[in-house]
């Protein structure tokens, strides 16, 4: 009984891991299969008994586990996937994991955005097809924040960038070089947002060259100088980015799906688009000396919103061509895809409900949370892989135990000797998750999946247990 479920998935995920002890790979496996099986439950709760739950807990607690080890595998995995494509989207953001309600502080654990909250950062990397299929986890970094220099990033604006908590994202797009370099025939390009606007990861890409170097796009938040002085305003004051490009022509308008955040609603935004090369002057850094950089430069601004709802602006920093209006609306294109990362966190942190773990301390809870990264990724690749391909037979995704007795029950019939479509059979699983399957609905999203694929396995093993036979 303890193979239902398995459809290879897992076994390809962690192929190849290297934990120095065949034990070891054998429980990370178990688990990850447990964790797939529940994605809600706690760690006790996915395990068969006290025997198996004492077992996870000193696998965490092994010297030799950790989570770079855990998801080598995985990224290993996901290369392989990015290898079949023309262009992968490479997102990087980073965001909380709170424990501050738990009964005792997870050891290495550090305040968040005030001294009340406690947990951890992390700063993932996720890899997106353009069509927004998810391709797999290939960084993840956590840190717990310093108690004794919290507060203190004012004080050291002008420091060096290897000092500073931003230097992650510069790490990062090194990352994607790296990448890059591995595979010649897909077009590498990382996404950040205002994280990620900094002058530094510009100037080292600017004069990195291919293969050695990943195309990058960044929203921009500082309102940049440019070298030539603005006279009109003083003697010593410098143009500044917005105002450059508020007066460039617009090339033309783009309607872009705007989704829901806590600031607007879902809807479509007609926005009018301006683009050109800018020159930058460099930013003030203690001891550094920093050389000018030229950027391309998008700003898509919504110029007449819905009454009571704020613009919609973005301002792009890239190093993609926009030598023409395509070239300039398949970077507003590839951005609009960063939104996916946001998915991905909420399906990690609610769908696995990460920051109820109770593991008390760091070095324990790191090789777990990459193990949920894994099922993150598994939820929301066959949440999209569903509406890339519908016609795929559901068994590439779902071993028969499992297909076969969702059909039975939804629908009270035998099963059919050929495999439903995923366009005919994850709406059936998406049912027993909420979905209502309604004409104004859309597709299925990835809680009602992994609420759905979690009653689907129940059923697969009363189906092993008690037949029929097959």
């Amino acid at each position: 009984m303890d193979d239902v479920g398995k459809t290879g998935w897992i076994e390809d995920e962690l192929a190849g891991l290297e934990l120095g002890d065949k034990r070891l790979a054998k429980r990370c496996q178990l688990l990850l299969e447990r964790f797939a099986a529940d994605p809600q439950a706690s760690v006790n709760g996915v395990c068969r008994g006290w025997k198996e739950t004492v077992a996870a807990y000193r696998f965490f607690d092994h010297k030799a586990v950790d989570e770079h080890r855990v998801l080598a595998p995985h990224r290993d995995a996901t290369l392989q996937r990015m290898k079949e494509h023309a262009v992968v989207l490479v997102v990087q953001d980073t965001t909380e994991l709170d424990y501050t309600r738990r009964h005792r502080i997870v050891e290495g654990a550090g305040p968040l955005n005030d001294e009340s909250r406690v947990g951890f950062f992390d700063h993932v990397q996720v890899a997106f097809t353009p069509g927004r299929l998810c391709l797999g986890v290939l960084q993840t970094a956590f840190w717990g924040r310093d108690w004794e220099t919290f507060g203190t990033c004012k004080q050291r604006k002008y420091d060096p960038i290897e000092t500073k908590e931003s230097y992650r994202w510069l790490v990062a797009y090194r990352e994607a070089c790296e990448i890059a370099e591995q595979l010649l025939q897909t077009q590498i390009v990382s996404i950040a947002d205002r994280e990620g606007d900094i002058y530094e990861w510009f100037l080292e890409a600017e004069q990195a060259r291919p293969p050695k170097r990943a195309e990058w796009i960044v929203r921009a938040s500082e309102d940049r100088c440019l070298p030539e002085r603005d006279l009109e305003a003083g003697p010593f004051t410098y143009r500044k980015l917005w105002d450059a490009m508020a007066e460039t022509p617009p090339l033309g308008k783009r309607k872009v799906k705007v989704p829901k955040t806590p600031q607007h609603k879902a809807r479509q935004a007609r926005m009018t688009i301006r683009a050109q090369k800018i020159r930058f002057k460099p930013p003030y850094r203690l001891g550094v000396h920093l050389p000018e950089v030229e950027l391309h430069v998008i700003l898509a601004r919504e110029e007449k919103p819905p009454t009571g709802e704020e613009p919609i602006e973005w301002m792009l920093l890239t190093s993609l061509p926009i030598e023409n209006f395509s070239q300039v609306l398949r970077v507003i294109d590839y951005y609009t895809c960063r939104w996916q990362i946001e998915v991905y966190f909420r399906v990690f942190k609610t769908g696995c409900k990460v920051e109820e773990i109770q593991l008390e301390k760091a070095s324990r809870l790191k090789p777990c949370l990459a193990l949920y990264h894994i099922v993150a990724w598994r939820v929301l690749y066959v949440t999209m892989l569903g509406r890339e391909a519908p016609d795929l037979p559901c068994d590439v995704l779902f071993a028969d135990e499992e297909w076969k007795s969702a059909w039975t029950v939804c629908t009270d019939r035998p099963p059919p000797k050929r495999a439903p479509t995923l366009k005919v059979f994850l709406p059936m699983i998406a049912e027993l998750g909420g979905y209502n399957g309604r004409k104004h609905d859309g597709p299925p999203g990835p809680k009602a999946l992994w609420i759905g694929i979690r009653r689907m396995h129940d059923f697969a093993l009363a189906r092993s247990a008690f037949g029929p036979d097959d």
